[in-house]
């Protein structure tokens, strides 16, 4: 298991943002802005903007922990709360932050990630290595929250499964999960074997006593069609 973690914790700028409403924040979006609130224990939550396209790229790289500099204010230590995107586009419509006291632990969701796929034996004969879980919960102080944790499979063989238990956590981190032998972070399957279709063949039988439909019957048999059946004999 290897951990990535931020050298020093990163730097989100943004501005104080003092007007509100639908119709203004429609207008921040227009305008390439992001909105967003940061709150803070005991104190009044504080609403921000920042450079939407900017914001967007510094999510997207999954700090755990970082830095919120508002203009005017100083630098506060900060996790992602929430995050609202577009529906068909994805982009980030607002950002929560909540500010965080670093003496003190908390819970966060941080990504897991495979390494070494390419080395595992059960991958080189042909098996489907399936990531199952991608996130998990974890309880530390906010500057012992990694980035990521990721998982070596470069072991793993055809029917091999890598359950959370086997994982061991970072020093300081506890994982929150409550049955850790239950959650699967990656299964390596058998290849998937093609099945030819089936060619079903009808075949219609007449049992006995049942007419065959018009056109279908014995040709040349002696059996008529009932023709002249009911003339009288002699």
């Amino acid at each position: 298991m290897r951990l990535r973690m931020a050298a020093s914790r990163p730097i989100l700028k943004a501005a104080e943002r003092t007007a509100f409403g639908s119709r203004t924040t429609r207008r921040l979006r227009r305008d390439g802005l992001v909105p967003g609130v940061v709150y803070s224990a005991g104190e009044p939550a504080r609403a921000f903007q920042a450079d939407a396209h900017d914001t967007g790229i510094f999510i997207n790289e999954g700090h755990a922990l970082f830095d919120l500099e508002i203009e005017g204010a100083g630098k506060v230590p900060v996790v992602v709360k929430e995050e609202q995107r577009h529906p068909v586009r994805g982009d980030l419509m607002h950002l929560d932050c909540q500010q965080v006291n670093l003496s003190v632990a908390i819970q966060a969701d941080v990504s897991i990630e495979l390494e070494g796929a390419e080395e595992s034996p059960g991958v080189k004969e042909g098996g489907i290595l399936e990531h199952v879980v991608r996130e998990v919960t974890i309880e530390a102080l906010p500057e012992a929250i990694p980035d990521s944790i990721t998982v070596d499979v470069s072991e793993m063989v055809i029917g091999d499964t890598v359950q959370l238990d086997a994982i061991e956590p970072p020093e300081g981190v506890t994982f929150m999960a409550d049955a850790p032998e239950e959650v699967t972070i990656a299964t390596l399957n058998p290849p998937r074997v093609e099945e030819e279709p089936e060619v079903e063949v009808e075949t219609e039988v007449i049992g006995e006593g049942e007419e065959a439909p018009e056109g279908e019957g014995d040709e040349g048999g002696d059996e008529s069609s009932g023709e002249g059946d009911d003339g009288d004999e002699g």
